[in-house]
C-alpha cells in the first residue's frame, strides 16, 4: 500500500511539474546545462549540481533549477519521502509557493509515517538562515561547504549520506 502512495506521489509531482512552471514561472531558465555545471571546479556548488543530475540521471528543468540546487546545498536525496521533507525544510525557511504547499499536504496525508523526518526538516530550515531567494545561478562557482557553512553553520544535514559522489 505504502508503494502505491509513493507512486500516486511521483505521479502527481511529475503531472504538476509542467503545468506549475508555465502557469506560475515566467522568469527565464538558467543557461547552463548539465554537462556545463560538470565543467565548474571540484567542490563547487556548479560541479556538485552537476554531479547530482548525472548519478540520478537528471536533466535541470527550466524555470526550477533552483530545486535541485536546494538538493545539492542541503544533502536530501530524490526519494519521495526526501522530496516532501525538503519542502517542508524550504517552508521552516520562509518559501511559500502553491506547489510547496501542495507537496507538503499531500505528502503529509499519503506518507503521514514520515512525520518525524518532516518536522525534523521544518525545523532545520527554521533555524537556518534564510536561502530559497537566492539566484543560484550567479552562485555556482561558490564551493558548496562554504555556501552550506553560511546557511547551516556547523549543523549537520540530514541525508549528506544520499550525496556520497559529491
Amino acid at each position: 500500500m505504502k508503494r502505491l502512495r509513493k507512486r500516486l506521489i511521483v505521479w502527481l509531482f511529475d503531472h504538476s511539474q509542467r503545468l506549475y512552471t508555465n502557469w506560475f514561472k515566467h522568469h527565464s531558465g538558467w543557461q547552463v546545462n548539465r554537462d556545463d555545471l560538470l565543467q565548474f571546479p571540484e567542490g563547487t556548488l556548479g560541479n556538485a549540481l552537476g554531479a547530482f543530475l548525472l548519478h540520478n540521471q537528471f536533466q535541470l528543468i527550466p524555470k526550477v533549477e533552483r530545486h535541485d540546487a536546494y538538493h545539492v546545498l542541503t544533502g536530501y536525496g530524490t526519494q519521495v519521502e526526501d522530496e516532501i521533507a525538503l519542502q517542508y525544510l524550504c517552508f521552516g525557511n520562509g518559501k511559500r509557493s502553491p506547489y510547496l504547499l501542495g507537496a507538503i499536504v499531500l505528502g503529509t496525508l499519503l506518507l503521514p509515517d514520515h512525520l518525524k523526518f518532516y518536522i525534523k526538516s521544518y525545523r532545520m530550515g527554521k533555524a537556518s538562515h534564510p536561502f530559497h531567494q537566492l539566484d543560484y545561478e550567479k552562485l555556482l562557482g561558490v564551493p558548496l561547504d562554504q555556501l552550506r557553512s553560511v546557511f547551516f553553520g556547523s549543523r549537520p544535514l540530514p541525508n549528506i549520506k544520499n550525496l556520497s559522489i559529491i
